[in-house]
């Protein structure tokens, strides 16, 4: 705790003191608010500005100190002012102390708390981010709950303070109104039991549970009218269909049919989707090609020398579809109806809630999945509606090596697939519009992976802009050249590259055009995915998303975790329902050094005012990374500061992927450094890495008074 805190705590604490010791506390009683009314309004008759400033001081110290007695100080404000100023005066009054509780709760307790229980805390905040005041203002209007409980436990969330203060000054306004009109009947009151009587309360807990019902009858009407528009069918052809046989649709369909549902699945291209076809599997058949070349290449620092590869591209793209014919049967349609699920070919459309209309065909279904992936996206650019364009999904056609690939976007996919080709032997070029490479990651991190990228060929440009084609020199028939700009000291720096193929990878785009989405009121986010909620429901209760086409993470695994959500909510709904966590979601670029992580790394939790201990630890130090000679890179752990909880993980060098298992288990399963430390990994091998870094931490946390003990203790042993 740094000394501003104490600070404040000390000052809290001394006033919390000095109320009671004082003997004011005793004198906040009724019997003698009742008994110096008189002389209440005797002084402020004589004196109105200091009655009131001094009544609106007292009332505010007390509510930010959350001591006893503002219920009987509202009173007094009734009894002295009238109903009228009287609700002003306290109405502020009240809101402004509450407010400064909030304050004092925040800045004592958030910090600590959000440390020790942060992926408690994750959750209740992204729900006070979502609908906060909503919450809040529910309570507000319900006196069984303490104002000053909801003011300390406000404080601990990520609230905004102006909500807080608008919130609490209409919520508490009925409450408020209620004590200061019974203030102005003070001598008739025996006791604070005779304002709120059960009737009362049951009134307040009404108005309370007003909101809710209110938007649960909004939402309900709303529903209904949705539904009124189509004609809703007396029984089902099918419990679910989905729509796309991609990662996410494959899962939902699995699913269904594993419980006994009767399950469509609608494909209208390949099944398989974009992982199998155009996405993980031909990328990462490309990519252990190309690290065949760069290790032939890199054979000599081991004794071994075999000279430059023999780049044979025909044969390469052949093991690239080779793998992909392998993986197929998995994905396939035979499997598929094997396990008890229909799938029918041909184009999806919605024309109700229930209703899929495939060709001629029209499916009715109690739900609907969308599962229907994303495309690459290709971006607006002078010239390049001219231009032959690789992307992701195309490139896979390739017959031939480019000589001169650039390479438009410094993500996952552009530095995986550059990487690859410059490994095979094309003159690669990056064009990168970020500072970095990987913006999400960490610059240490990726400054590992620009370095050997540097290394190995590849030509880097950050903060750089595509600007446009222009038609090549007569260098050859497919040449063309782009024209780049970035800011240089100097203003505006222009360059023109000269290349023969373009690769496009400057991220992805929902497919959600076709599907009848619009005619149902189905609405797309900004990023073009569709808007779902945390049980991914759209507005219809029973049409659902996952995967790309949902968003917000574009990785297999993500579209397979949320296919289970998607399909559990689904299918069992009506009995519980659950939100999707990707808190100890991994990711993994496949570069050489790869690069992974898991939970936060330090962009994130510098960003988001968590604060961390970093424990790092460099492959350099570890035997089988020496014997193989891969000991470029480290591990980077985020834990919270003092304990062994994992925050985070990053890894950049070699196996990074594999290693990342260990520690996504270690969080999800709330598995410390310490136990990570005592397990027993193998030797050698790059496993031991998770608990060499564990080993880091430990040394850094040595209880050194006990120690120090120790030390004394043998050299006494050793004396007799």
């Amino acid at each position: 705790m740094n000394l501003k805190r104490w600070i404040i705590l000390a000052v809290v604490i001394a006033a919390i003191v000095l109320f009671f010791v004082s003997g004011a506390y005793d004198a906040f009683s009724l019997a003698n608010i009742k008994a110096q009314q008189a002389s209440f309004q005797a002084w402020l008759a004589r004196d109105p500005v200091t009655v009131i400033g001094g009544f609106f001081a007292i009332y505010v110290a007390m509510a930010a100190l959350s001591l006893p007695g503002a219920a009987l100080l509202t009173l007094l404000g009734g009894a002295l002012f009238g109903f009228g100023w009287g609700l002003l005066i306290v109405s502020f009054a009240s809101t402004i102390g509450a407010t400064l509780a909030f304050l004092v709760a925040r800045t004592l307790a958030q910090q600590p708390l959000e440390q020790r229980f942060s992926r408690q805390l994750a959750r209740i905040n992204q729900g006070i981010a979502r609908e906060g005041a909503f919450y809040l203002f529910t309570l507000r209007l319900i006196p069984l709950f303490p104002f000053f409980v909801i003011n300390l436990v406000m404080g601990l969330t990520r609230m905004r303070v102006w909500t807080f203060y608008w919130v609490s000054q209409v919520g508490m306004l009925p409450g408020t109104a209620v004590y200061v009109y019974a203030g102005r009947e003070l001598g008739s009151l025996e006791s604070l039991g005779g304002i709120l009587s059960p009737g009362l309360i049951l009134a307040f807990v009404l108005i309370g549970l007003f909101p809710w019902l209110a938007r649960w009858g909004v939402e309900f009407i709303k529903r209904r009218r949705l539904a009124r528009m189509y004609h809703k069918p007396k029984g089902f052809d099918y419990d679910i269909v989905v729509i796309g046989a991609g990662s996410a649709g494959l899962v939902a369909s699995y699913i269904a049919a594993a419980v006994k549902a009767r399950v469509a699945l609608v494909e209208s291209s390949q099944m398989g989707g974009d992982c199998l076809n155009t996405g993980c599997v031909p990328s990462k058949a490309l990519i252990r090609a190309a690290r065949s070349a760069e290790e032939i290449r890199q054979a000599p620092r081991l004794g071994v020398s075999a000279g430059e590869p023999k780049i044979d591209f025909t044969q390469v793209m052949a093991h690239v579809h080779q793998a992909i014919a392998q993986v197929a049967p998995h994905d396939s349609r035979e499997r598929y109806e094997s396990l008890g699920v229909e799938v029918v070919e041909g184009k999806a459309r919605l024309t109700s809630p229930w209703e899929v209309r495939v060709g001629e065909r029209v499916l009715t279904t109690r739900h609907v999945v969308i599962a229907t992936g994303a495309r690459p996206r290709v971006p607006q650019l002078p010239g390049l509606e001219k231009t032959p364009v690789l992307t992701s999904e195309n490139l896979w056609q390739l017959e031939k090596l480019p000589e001169r690939l650039v390479v438009l976007g410094g993500g996952p996919i552009g530095c995986e697939l550059g990487q690859s080709f410059a490994r095979l032997g094309s003159q690669v070029t990056l064009i990168q519009r970020a500072a970095q490479l990987l913006p999400k990651e960490d610059v240490n991190i990726v400054q590992v992976l620009a370095k050997t990228l540097t290394a190995e060929g590849v030509r880097i440009h950050l903060n750089t802009r595509a600007v446009g084609i222009e038609p090549g020199p007569s260098i050859g028939e497919t040449a063309r050249v782009l024209v780049i700009e970035r800011d240089g000291e100097h203003g505006v720096e222009t360059e023109r590259l000269v290349f023969d193929r373009l690769l496009v990878a400057v991220g992805r785009e929902a497919n959600v055009s076709g599907l009848g989405l619009e005619a149902l009121g189905i609405e797309t986010r900004n990023d073009g995915t569709l808007n779902v909620d945390e049980m991914l429901r759209s507005l219809h209760p029973n049409i659902w998303a996952c995967g790309d086409v949902a968003g917000p993470y574009q990785l297999t695994h993500a579209s397979a975790h949320q296919a289970w959500h998607a399909t559990v909510n689904a299918l069992f709904g009506e009995l519980k329902r659950f939100r999707v966590d990707y808190r100890n979601l991994p990711a993994v670029t496949f570069t050489e050094p790869e690069v992974a992580r898991v939970g936060l790394n330090e962009k994130q939790a510098r960003r988001d005012g968590v604060e961390f201990e970093l424990t790092r630890y460099e492959f350099s130090e570890l035997d089988r990374a020496i014997a193989d000679a891969r000991t470029e890179g480290f591990i980077k752990v985020l834990t919270v500061p003092g304990k062994d909880r994992i925050l985070g993980v990053s890894i950049v060098g070699h196996g990074a992927g594999e290693l990342l298992s260990e520690f996504t288990l270690a969080m999800t399963q709330g598995i410390g450094l310490n136990k990570l430390l005592s397990t027993i990994h193998p030797y050698p091998t790059l496993s031991e890495a998770a608990k060499n870094s564990a080993g880091v931490w430990k040394n850094a946390h040595k209880p050194e008074r006990v120690l120090g003990w120790l030390e004394r203790y043998f050299a006494w042993r050793r004396s007799r």
